[in-house]
């Protein structure tokens, strides 16, 4: 019998495109989770390479990396500074109201 040799799946292995990037994003937005939405956002800095990330937000590498882990804790102005600096655009729509 042979062993399986696994290897660690990361996101960023799948964010090529720009295409891949938002709806990656979009669907972390739709689950309505903050810790999620940084978590993201730190996936898709890495994809496009934190260190020049970290140069266009002023940031230290390190604080991006700790703010955009899945228990960083980044307050609003953060997180528009790493979407501005990304070129992500975010936009609001009323969802649907519930029935009864």
């Amino acid at each position: 019998m042979t062993a399986n040799k696994l290897t660690k799946w990361d996101v960023v292995d799948h964010l090529k495109t720009e295409e891949d990037m938002a709806l990656y994003l979009e669907a972390c937005l739709e689950e309505n989770d903050p810790a999620l939405l940084a978590a993201s956002l730190g996936d898709i800095a890495r994809a496009r390479g934190m260190a020049q990330l970290a140069r266009d937000t002023g940031l230290t590498r390190e604080g991006l990396y700790k703010a955009l882990s899945g228990a960083g804790n980044p307050s609003l102005a953060t997180i528009m500074k790493v979407m501005g600096a990304l070129g992500v655009k975010l936009h609001a729509e009323f969802k649907p109201a519930h029935a009864g």
